[in-house]
């Protein structure tokens, strides 16, 4: 079974992928981690976990998440982690999860999409994000390959920076960076509450028609990304930048 976590659509698309391809179940858990509720999943396949990288490890959201869920059946566990360039130690921090659930962790396999951290980073427009989109495929039809064949994925050297970005920079991310206070929205917006719905967390609610952060924010960029008059700002740092949300089936032939 496939599980995944998305906020702009890179993860999602590359587990819809991978389910296609290769015939298994697919869930997103974003009902779950909105409403507080605990997952109860059986499957006789590996467990394929589909998550964006979140500074350099897996989204604690969805560590949360997977720490209260009950996952039955298989015992095998892979994840397809999406990034902008890398994912640091995250293969080390996954394998300590799995022994923790009672999971074999068979590899981290990192697909590079296209960058959506609009509250540091320059995000591609549209047609800058194509070639991207398609030196993505390969990554995941080896992933598909792997499952297939029941063969671990194969996993680079984690080096000292790999270990202080998934480590220090990490812990400071979410000590520091991972706010909601900087979100502002302008005259543009049409309260259509396309953020209210799409925040994983229920963080955005509209009052005067406007919408209001409540401060349990986790940095998925779904709102400032997902918004269709683009009148959400993440203080200065996005004015002028481009929003991206991948688009529903990327990797069609």
């Amino acid at each position: 079974m496939i599980l995944y976590f998305s906020g702009t659509g890179n993860s999602r698309a590359c587990a819809k992928w991978l389910s296609n391809t290769l015939g298994d179940d697919c869930r997103a858990v974003f009902s779950f981690i909105r409403d507080g509720i605990a997952g109860e999943f059986v499957s006789q396949t590996p467990w394929v976990f589909v998550v964006p990288t979140y500074s350099w490890r897996l989204p604690r959201v969805f560590v949360d998440f997977l720490r209260t869920s009950r996952l039955s059946g298989a015992r095998d566990a892979y994840f397809v982690m999406t990034c902008g360039q890398d994912i640091g130690a995250a293969p080390r921090y996954n394998r300590a999860l799995c022994a923790q659930l009672g999971l074999r962790c068979r590899g981290t396999l990192t697909v590079v999409m296209p960058e959506n951290y609009i509250a540091m980073f320059s995000a591609p427009t549209p047609e800058e994000a194509l070639p991207i989109l398609a030196a993505a495929r390969p990554a995941l039809e080896q992933a598909a390959a792997c499952i297939r064949q029941g063969e671990n994925f194969p996993e680079g050297k984690i080096g000292p920076l790999d270990r202080l970005k998934s480590g220090l920079v990490n812990d400071l991310f979410y000590r520091f960076q991972v706010k909601d206070r900087p979100f502002t929205v302008s005259d543009a917006c049409i309260a259509c509450g396309k953020c209210e719905r799409d925040c994983p967390l229920g963080n955005i609610r509209l009052e005067g028609r406007r919408p209001v952060w409540g401060g349990r924010c986790t940095h998925c960029m779904a709102c400032i990304c997902g918004c269709p008059t683009a009148a959400i700002e993440y203080g200065k740092i996005s004015r002028g930048k481009s929003r991206y949300q991948c688009p529903e089936e990327p990797f069609r032939p």
